[in-house]
């Protein structure tokens, strides 16, 4: 749909002038243009869309990378095999969107800077305990589990998982713990150089949640907390 005009008078013209949109109706005495809202088809394909990113993540999880198939997905969908090709390239296009959509926004938060009177180490256990909760004990999980465990064999896959979410987690990472020595709240200065360090029991819980949570259960916010306590040192109780 054409954007509605300005439905201002026109210069010159005693009595304001009707403006009609694309539809050909005239605008609201007030003058103002109506919100253009999005068309059934557009629904409809936004909705399909989301259906095969779910049913693409449900066969990934359940078969692995290597062994889905755009078939399975189409069907767990509920739509045509087609219909797929009209939102994802292939296979490798629909699991870089799993990536899009499941991790890379909750890796963004930590560009974000502490909040005002907020500590680094307060920042990064909420971002550690979201991460817990929201990847390691759900199939978020699996997804990275997909990365380590595959990987080495579709390298493309392996690489715009480094590009979209390790690159930008370690560089936020790092940025947190160069505050937090400035701030003196970190004593150890080489560990700007291994961000990788920090991050480690997020990590540890995903392939603990993954492989042996059936032999042995795994407090992950505990481990979490006797971590920074190693980083930072104890909190000190009143």
């Amino acid at each position: 749909m054409k954007n509605l005009k300005s439905g201002l008078p026109k210069e010159g013209i005693g009595s304001p002038a009707k403006v009609r949109d694309a539809a050909g109706a005239a605008p609201s005495p007030s003058g103002a243009a109506k919100p253009k809202l999005p068309s059934n088809r557009a629904s409809r394909a936004a909705e399909r869309r989301e259906a095969i990113i779910a049913a693409g993540l449900e066969e990934f999880v359940a078969r692995g990378f290597a062994a889905t198939r755009l078939d399975d997905v189409a069907k767990r969908a509920g739509v045509a095999k087609g219909t797929i090709y009209l939102h994802f390239k292939d296979k490798e296009a629909l699991f870089e969107e799993l990536i899009r959509t499941a991790i890379v926004p909750l890796v963004t938060r930590l560009g974000a800077p502490p909040a005002a009177g907020g500590s680094v180490r307060d920042m990064i256990e909420n971002f550690a305990r979201v991460f817990i909760q929201e990847v390691a004990t759900t199939k978020r999980g699996d997804i990275i589990r997909l990365i380590v465990a595959e990987g080495p064999r579709f390298p493309n896959v392996a690489d715009f998982y480094y590009r979209e979410v390790v690159s930008r987690g370690l560089s936020g990472m790092r940025a947190l713990i160069e505050l937090g020595i400035a701030r003196g709240e970190i004593a150890q200065k080489n560990l700007a150089r291994f961000p990788q360090i920090l991050v480690a029991p997020a990590i540890v819980a995903v392939i603990w949640q993954s492989l042996f949570s059936k032999h042995a259960s795994l407090d992950a916010n505990e481990m979490l907390r006797v971590h920074l306590d190693l980083i930072f040192g104890e909190r000190r109780t009143a």
